[in-house]
Formats: structure tokens, C-alpha cells, sequence
């Protein structure tokens, strides 16, 4: 705005103003005068008017402190991921009391499983719980397995995210290397206590006995204690650690993970103490139920189906393959040189290029063709089900029911890596059957307590029809009945949806896979529920016969004079009469 036009706006602005203040100054003339007792000649008595209370004086605005480029700089430091589970404890499982004592014990289990069948070793397990006061508990796991090397412990057991399971495609209980020494970590975090460990590799070596924690701010273990001790155990690890939890009952309890540990594993022998707060507690004995390991499973290479475009990208770079044809048929699973050549003639890419010279561009182009060319699925002798025969012996062992049914179903492919869904059943016996079915989940062997709703076991469930293998089922729930059901995958990478380990993400071909074996296991129970339905009505028609029957017989003994034994033909006749069209 010009320096005229501003001055018109301003005498616009004051003309307009002049004439609405005329009507004002016209109207205070026209007042009567206020008399000198303070009222107005002619006015009426008016109220006293309250004092105005003063305004508060406003505070000056605080001036607002900037930083530099330099001091930004300055405040920026590496996290270690110790330092980041630390506050985040929740992601690994460590929510709450209750929760952080069951992940503990599973960290413990899952590792001594791991080790005992890499081994060779038919496991026997000890888990062991003591109450120290009302929120403080000391949790041991002990197993047979072929121990620890002395140089080894401290890193597996204060380094997060150290382990072997990451980098391999081959079925395992542990995959990320961060269980049991964020158990340890949250120990630490709550007791001050340090983890101690006590491990021997063979009855020629020593034992030797640990007490260390974790620097959080390096994720370096720190060793207080390193000593050789006697052990009568000639080979295998003891894990001990004190920590603040909660002792709870129920579908979420130490108690329920433990039985399930053992369906999940017929193999293992688990002894368990519980805590008892009056008194000394019993061990409760798990007996092995099978006599044989899992079989063996051999680690695979990637399936091409599954490598992303940028993890294509850094394969070509570390390969130590000479040319493009060779780092595609020795890297990946599937891939022969012959197709390793169609694929590269699909790409428009040499077959002879060096993998670590090639551009972006050109490893989209072979990564397009990899999907349009027709691969087999990847060899499924990486994983290892537990088998029909042993999830049934299992159930029979542990569940008091009328009915058994079990299921393993043909391997399957998501996302280039091989799984496979088991499913198991009980029905009937002493299971409630006004409630709800028992759902147990198991991915690896491993019972998944929490996140139910949020698995893709329960959707899996939810969307099948248990109304056609005559069970209630309620709106997009569990279905109603004396059941306990058992699902299962077994799979090189199991996809969790945290790294808490607690439920299974829902892709498409895992939850199809899941459902056939349901509706596979819900039609041998309906064959079974409608049979005993229907032995049911033949034993209440029966029941008539022999009841009612031989009241007619003497009715017609009465009327028509029969003796006897005429009697007890009429009702041997009549019997057979009746049976015979009651079959018909």
C-alpha cells in the first residue's frame, strides 16, 4: 500500500469514526447533570456499583532460546541397543510384572531346547521359581545340554542382538539373539542383581561359574565374577536370575506356558518348581513322551521370491561370485546355471557382469525378471514338525478328552520362505462346555501367551464355520464346546509383528493354510459329535422299548388269556419288531 492510499484509508477511517462518535457526544449533552450528593436531578436511586477489580498486570513474554547448527551437532550421540530396550522395555515382552517373570522363564526354555537338540541330547529341563518377598522372585533354568565355551558366555548372556540363529534359514526357537540377555538386562533394571551363570562343555572340563551385567550405554557385558566350581553335572547351564514380577494364576500363568511347553515338545523332560508361599513347594514332573529328537533340519540359502529389491542390491555386493550367472545360481535356493542364465537373458543383463559393478538399474531389471520367472518352491528340510502322531499322544497325555484329532498339513511358501501349520484337538471328557474352547498357539514349538486377538491364529479360527461341524459359534468368536485346539507353524522365519515374540502377522497364505487344517480337524470331530448323537437317540429309543414293552405284553396277557411263556414270546416278537423298523 502506497504512502497516499495509506493516508486515505486513515481519513476514511477518522471521518467514519467522527460520525459514529456524533450520536454519543449529542446524547451525553442531552444527560441530566449529577447532583452534588453524586445522583442525577429527576434520576431514580440507583445501587451502589461494585469497585472494579484491578487487571492483572500481564507478565512479559519469556524470550524463546534458539540453538545454533553447532550446539544441535554438539548434543548428537550413537544409542546403544541395550540403552534403547532399556526404555523400551515393553517391546521385548517386559510390560508388566507377571509378564516380564513368563518371558523370563520362556527366554530360559526356549534356549536350553535350542541348545539341547542342536547337541544331539535328549532334553531334561529344570525350571525353577523362588518367592524372595512379595514382588522380588530368583528364576533358574537348568538343562543337560553341551554348555557354553568359557569365552563365549559373557557375550551371550550380556550382549543384546549377539547370537547365531539371525543370519541362517533353518527352524529355531530363538531368531534374533535378544531373549535371555534382555531377561538379564531387566534384572539388572530392577534388582541390581547381576545374571549368574554356571556352565560345563564335558566331564574332562571345569566348570566354570559367571556373575556379570550388561552397560547399557556400550551393550558390553561387564564380568564381576569368573571362577572355576565343582558341578556334579557333567555337562549343560544353569541360568539364574532375580527380578521384580508377579505371581498370577490362569491362561497367562508360568503354570500354562510350561504345560504347553511340554505338548509342544514330547521329546523334552521338564521338571518344575513353582513358588508356594506356605511352604515348600513340589516339583511338578513333565514326562517325556517321545524318545527320539525332532529330525535334524539343514539351513537353506534365500529363495529368490523373498529378496527385495535392496537386499538383492547388497547380496550382489558381498558376493564373492565372479560373475552375475554364478553369484545368482550359488547365492540363492532353486537356481541352477540354466536359469540363472534365463533369468539374465530376461533381464537384458549379461550373464558374465560382475555382481559388485553393477548399477541400481540394472539389479531392478534382474530383480523384475526373477519375478516373472517360474522358480520351484524352496526344499522344506529346514523345518521340522512335531507330526500328527506325537501332537495326539501329546494331548492324550495331558488332556482328559472323548475324542483326539491331528493334523500336519503339506509345507507351504510366504514371501520365498517354506512353513507348515500343525493342528490338534481334544473334545469332550471333563472340559467345560459352556465356555469357550481352549486355544493354544505355537510358532517353532514355542506357546505364544499373549496379543491372542491380534494373531493370525485367532483370525484363522474366528473365520472358520465350527456351526457345520455341530459346534455354537457365536458372531466372529471362538466357537463354544468341551474343546482344546492346537495350532502350529513351523517356518525358517517366523513373521511376529513385534519383537516381543507374542503373535503371528497376518499373510494371506499362512492364514489360508491355517484354515484348512481347522476345517481338516473340525470334520473328523463333526463325524464324531454326530455319531455320538446319534448313539444317543438309539439309546433313548431302547431305553423305550425295555420300558414300555413288557407293560403291553402283560396288558395282552390279561386280555387274551396267554400263559406265560406265551407272554414272554409276544414281548421277544415285539422287540424284534420294533429294533428292526427302528434300523430300517
Amino acid at each position: 500500500m502506497g504512502e497516499q492510499e495509506s493516508f486515505a484509508f486513515a481519513a476514511k477511517g477518522g471521518a467514519a469514526s467522527a460520525r459514529a462518535a456524533g450520536p454519543a457526544r449529542a446524547a451525553r449533552k442531552r444527560a441530566p447533570k449529577p447532583a452534588p450528593g453524586g445522583r442525577a436531578k429527576g434520576a431514580p436511586p440507583a445501587a451502589a456499583e461494585p469497585r472494579a477489580a484491578e487487571a492483572p498486570r500481564a507478565r512479559a513474554p519469556r524470550e524463546r532460546s534458539r540453538a545454533t547448527a553447532t550446539e544441535l551437532a554438539r548434543q548428537q550421540r550413537d544409542i546403544s541397543v541395550s540403552e534403547f530396550f532399556a526404555k523400551n522395555r515393553h517391546l521385548l515382552g517386559f510390560d508388566n510384572p507377571s509378564k516380564a517373570l513368563l518371558t523370563t522363564v520362556k527366554e530360559g526354555v526356549d534356549n536350553a531346547l535350542d541348545a539341547c537338540e542342536e547337541a544331539g541330547i535328549l532334553p531334561d529341563i529344570r525350571v525353577e521359581i523362588r518367592q524372595l518377598d512379595e514382588t522380588r522372585f530368583r528364576v533358574a533354568i537348568e538343562d543337560n545340554g553341551p554348555g557354553i565355551v568359557r569365552a563365549q558366555v559373557p557375550k551371550i548372556f550380556g550382549r543384546l542382538l549377539y547370537g547365531s540363529k539371525f543370519h541362517r534359514l533353518r527352524q529355531s526357537r530363538g531368531q534374533q539373539g535378544i531373549g535371555i540377555s534382555a531377561a538379564g538386562m531387566y534384572g539388572l533394571l530392577t534388582t541390581g542383581h547381576p545374571v549368574v551363570i554356571t556352565t560345563r562343555t564335558g566331564p574332562k572340563h571345569p566348570a566354570h561359574h559367571f556373575e556379570l551385567v550388561i552397560d547399557t550405554k556400550t551393550n558390553e557385558p561387564k564380568v564381576r565374577r569368573d571362577e572355576e566350581v565343582k558341578w556334579e553335572k557333567d555337562h549343560g547351564t544353569r541360568v539364574e536370575i532375580e527380578l521384580e514380577g508377579a505371581w498370577r494364576g490362569g491362561q497367562h500363568s508360568v503354570d500354562a506356558y510350561v504345560r504347553q511347553i511340554s505338548l509342544a515338545n514330547p521329546h523334552a523332560r521338564i521338571e518344575y518348581l513353582p513358588p508356594k508361599a506356605d511352604g515348600p513347594a513340589e516339583v511338578v514332573v513333565f514326562p517325556r513322551v517321545a524318545d527320539e529328537l525332532p529330525p535334524e533340519t539343514a539351513e537353506i540359502k534365500p529363495h529368490p521370491y523373498g529378496v527385495e529389491l535392496g537386499v538383492l542390491m547388497q547380496m550382489l555386493r558381498d558376493t564373492q561370485a565372479r560373475n552375475l550367472r554364478g553369484c545368482l545360481a550359488g547365492d540363492f535356493s532353486r537356481v541352477s546355471t540354466r536359469l540363472a542364465e534365463e533369468i539374465c537373458q530376461r533381464a537384458g543383463v549379461a550373464p558374465t557382469r560382475r555382481p559388485q559393478e553393477m548399477t541400481r538399474e540394472e539389479a531392478e531389471k534382474v530383480h523384475r525378471a526373477v519375478q516373472a520367472t517360474k522358480i520351484m518352491a524352496p526344499p522344506t528340510d529346514c523345518i521340522a514338525p512335531i507330526g500328527h502322531e506325537l501332537i495326539e499322544a501329546a494331548l492324550r497325555a495331558e488332556v482328559k478328552a472323548d475324542f483326539y484329532a491331528a493334523v500336519t498339513r503339506r509345507p507351504a511358501v510366504y514371501r520365498g520362505n517354506p512353513f507348515l501349520v500343525e493342528v490338534g484337538l481334544a473334545y469332550g471328557g471333563d472340559l467345560p462346555a459352556e465356555e469357550p474352547i481352549q486355544l493354544y498357539r505355537f510358532a517353532n514349538r514355542v506357546p505364544l501367551q499373549y496379543q491372542q486377538g491380534a494373531c493370525a491364529i485367532t483370525k484363522a479360527a474366528t473365520s472358520t464355520d465350527w456351526r457345520s461341524y455341530q459346534l455354537q459359534q457365536p458372531r466372529g468368536a471362538l466357537p463354544v464346546g468341551p474343546m482344546v485346539l492346537l495350532v502350529h507353524i513351523a517356518s525358517v522365519w517366523v513373521p511376529f509383528t513385534s519383537e516381543s515374540k507374542e503373535a503371528i502377522a497376518h499373510y494371506p497364505e499362512i492364514v489360508k493354510e491355517m484354515r484348512l487344517g481347522l476345517q481338516e480337524c473340525g470334520r473328523q470331530v463333526g463325524l464324531f459329535i454326530r455319531k455320538r448323537r446319534r448313539d444317543a437317540d438309539e439309546a433313548k429309543k431302547r431305553a423305550y422299548i425295555e420300558k414300555y414293552i413288557p407293560q403291553v405284553a402283560i396288558g395282552l396277557q390279561q386280555i387274551l388269556g396267554l400263559s406265560d411263556p406265551q407272554r414272554d414270546r409276544v414281548v421277544a416278537d415285539l422287540k424284534h419288531v420294533l429294533e428292526r423298523s427302528r434300523k430300517a
